[in-house]
This record gives C-alpha cells, sequence and structure tokens, in this order.
C-alpha cells in the first residue's frame, strides 16, 4: 500500500511517500516540500532515491500545491508513481483533536465539522492543516483520508495533570485544559524505547523529551502519557526556538497595562519573537546559538543555559512523578545531534541516577542507542523518531479496515 503522508502549514506543504508492507512496516520512497504557497514564487523540493529536485513553482494555493506535488511524484528523474490512482490512502498530521480525538480517525464531514471547531484552540495550526486536507480530498476523493492528532498521544492525561487550577467552569464550559503536543514522535520512540530497554510497552516507565525548534517533554507510565510540557498550546514548558515556555502568566498583563502592547503584540513575542531567538539575538536556529556561543557570544552561551536549565528541571519534576523511571530519551532534531545540549541538560543529575558515558553521548550515530554509563541506574536513550511512520501506520491500518 502506498500511503501518502502530509504535514500543511499556513505556507507550506511538506509530505512523505511510504510504501507500506503492511500495517506496522513500511519504507520511504520520497519525500519533498511546497513552500511559499501563496507568496509566489513558491517553490518545490523534492527527493527520492539518489534523484533530486528543487524549482521555482506557481502554488497560489494549497490546492494548486497538492497537484504540484502529485506531479514531482508522478513525472521526471525522481518520480516513483505513475500517477495519482497509486496513492491507496493519505494520512494528515492535525495538531490538535481537543477531548474527542483519542486515537487517528477516518476523515468524513463530522470529522471536518469537529476540526473547524477546534480552530479555536489551535489557530495558527488547525486552519492550514484543513485547508491541506480539503485540497486533498478534491484532488483525490476515491482513496481513504486519515487525520492523524499531535493530541492523541496525551488523552491518558488524569485529570490532576491536565486541569489548570483556575475556576472549574472554564474547563467544562470551554475545554481550558492541557492538552499537549508533538503526541507522535513520544509515541513513536516510546514505543522503541520499550524494545531497547527489553521491556513491555505496558511495562515500560519513561521520561521522553522531544527537542526541535518546538520542544516538549512527557513522563510516560506504563507506555502511556501521564504528563506533558506543553498545555492548552504548544507555548507553554520548554525554551524553543522562538517560544518563551513557561513564564509568569502576570506578564502579559504587564505587557499589556505598562508597555500598552496589544493581544496581537503578546502573542508575537511569545511565540515569535522569545525562546533562543529572544534570549541569544542571534538566532533561533540552536547550531546558530552553539556556534556563536563556542566563539564566546555571552547571551548565546546563556541561552543555552536556560535552555538546558528548563529541561533538567521537568526531568527532575517527571522523575518525581514515575517513581521508577527506565530511560530517559532524546529525540528531534536537537535532541538527536546535539551532544553538548544532552550533556549540559544531564549535569548535576547523577545522584538521580542520570549518568552520562562522555564517549557514547559525543559518538555520531543515527540508530537507536544507549548513552548512558554502564553502571547508570537509569538508561539514556538517543532515538531518532519517526513521526512519518506512526501517520502511515495509522493510515494503513484505518484504510484497510482496522
Amino acid at each position: 500500500m502506498n500511503v501518502l503522508v502530509v504535514n500543511c502549514g499556513s505556507s507550506s506543504i511538506k509530505y512523505s511517500l511510504m510504501r507500506m508492507r503492511d500495517h506496522e512496516s513500511g519504507d520511504l520512497a520520497a519525500s519533498g516540500l511546497v513552500e511559499r504557497i501563496g507568496n509566489p514564487p513558491s517553490r518545490i523540493r523534492h527527493k527520492a532515491g539518489g534523484a533530486e529536485e528543487a524549482r521555482d513553482v506557481a502554488a497560489p494555493d494549497h490546492r494548486a500545491a497538492f497537484a504540484l506535488m502529485i506531479q514531482a511524484l508522478a513525472e521526471g528523474p525522481a518520480a516513483v508513481i505513475s500517477g495519482p490512482r497509486d496513492i491507496h490512502a493519505v494520512g494528515h498530521r492535525v495538531v490538535h483533536g481537543a477531548e474527542r480525538f483519542t486515537g487517528s480517525v477516518r476523515i468524513d464531514a463530522e470529522v471536518l465539522k469537529a476540526l473547524e471547531d477546534f480552530s479555536a484552540l489551535a489557530p495558527l495550526h488547525n486552519p492550514p492543516n484543513l485547508a491541506g486536507i480539503r485540497a486533498a480530498m478534491a484532488l483525490m476523493p476515491d482513496v481513504p483520508h486519515v487525520a492523524v492528532f499531535d493530541t492523541a498521544f496525551h488523552q491518558t492525561l488524569p485529570q490532576h495533570a491536565f486541569l489548570y487550577a483556575l475556576p472549574y467552569d472554564l474547563y467544562a464550559k470551554h475545554r481550558i485544559r492541557r492538552y499537549g503536543f508533538h503526541g507522535t514522535s513520544h509515541r513513536y520512540v516510546t514505543e522503541v524505547a520499550a524494545k531497547v530497554l527489553g521491556r513491555p510497552l505496558g511495562q515500560a516507565n519513561l521520561i521522553t523529551c522531544h527537542l526541535g525548534n518546538g520542544c516538549s517533554m512527557a513522563a510516560v507510565s506504563g507506555g502511556k502519557s501521564v504528563d506533558t510540557s506543553m498545555g492548552l498550546t504548544p507555548l507553554e514548558g520548554l525554551v524553543m526556538g522562538t517560544r518563551s515556555g513557561d513564564v509568569d502568566p502576570a506578564i502579559v498583563l504587564h505587557l499589556v497595562r505598562a508597555l500598552g502592547m496589544t493581544a496581537d503584540e503578546v502573542d508575537d513575542l511569545l511565540n515569535r519573537e522569545s525562546g533562543l531567538l529572544g534570549v541569544s539575538g542571534v538566532s533561533s536556529d540552536m547550531r546558530d546559538v552553539m556556534a556563536a556561543a563556542e566563539a564566546g557570544n555571552q547571551r548565546a552561551d546563556l541561552a543555552l543555559e536556560i535552555f538546558c536549565y528548563r529541561i533538567r528541571k521537568y526531568i527532575g519534576a517527571y522523575t518525581a512523578v514515575l517513581g521508577r523511571v527506565d530511560g530517559l530519551v532524546f529525540t528531534g532534531g536537537i535532541g538527536e545531534n546535539a551532544a553538548d545540549i544532552r550533556r549540559r541538560a544531564c549535569r548535576g543529575l547523577e545522584p538521580m541516577g542520570y549518568v552520562l558515558d562522555a564517549a557514547r553521548n559525543a559518538a555520531p550515530d543515527r540508530r537507536p542507542r544507549d548513552v548512558a554509563a554502564d553502571g547508570s541506574p537509569r538508561r539514556i536513550l538517543v532515538i531518532p523518531t519517526d513521526e512519518e511512520m506512526v501517520i502511515a501506520r495509522d493510515t494503513a491500518r484505518i484504510a484497510a479496515g482496522g
């Protein structure tokens, strides 16, 4: 079964074509990105095997972008299918499924209506997700379309973990609560970590750290998420590329009352001007910030310290939540590739049982691996995430009637 996996943003579509052997395993056949949709010149980058192409295109909307994507899959030196009929199902990443969706679902009119209703909870993410779904369904109306939700993995949080200490009616009437995100990544690495550690999934207690431009952590008990750092929106929790993470809520009031900022200006400040970028003044890209710190930029080094200190605090908190911790997992672009960030994040945690092996941590390796010292009471794992595979698996299973 050929499964097209798509992740739609407001001005981009990231895609992968997965050849699924069954509902659990498959291979990547092609991948690409259409960017600057509606903002000419748009551009498509597509690769399959050893072939790769990049060119400017006209993509005034998501439907045009999908047509270009299918054309790239079917024509030219990087073609992997003969036409749209060779796509057997489409899996869509959807950021917010609220409380209604605890797992992946086949998309129909009722699901589309629910996603529209949830747009108020994720105004930056769900509307472009919906635009992509509608464009794909218009071009491929006869194949199953499946929604896979970032929030679904965290729907096992207990009420004491997902409720804020606000008037209860705000939850009862408006569903204001912690939802959590990056669920497909946390779910994938949880399953892999259980295998690496030789534990049944239902007995695995883990702390998972997804560190990329967006960052989140989860406490996993018995293979299920019981707490997570992101909240009602992806703004809460760890320091991120441009997002502040945890702040005193009264800062928002101070910015409005004392500095005269509007709600939109505060939103921009917290989501797009803060985090690594805001502290370092250099970049939102961890690689740039690390390079500046190595060159002696003190603000860049401070940004790294704040970033890692916040991770360390959450590791301590989630260790207390779980009691028994089988492993600490690092994943995401930063978590998988930045050995120094892992070192800084674990620094001082040796008395809690997290002991890194310096040589193992520094060794480049793309495979799932244990970088803890031999005598470490708790294992420290680095596991490359594969959110596309999670989406492809769920899509293949649901398309087959599972």
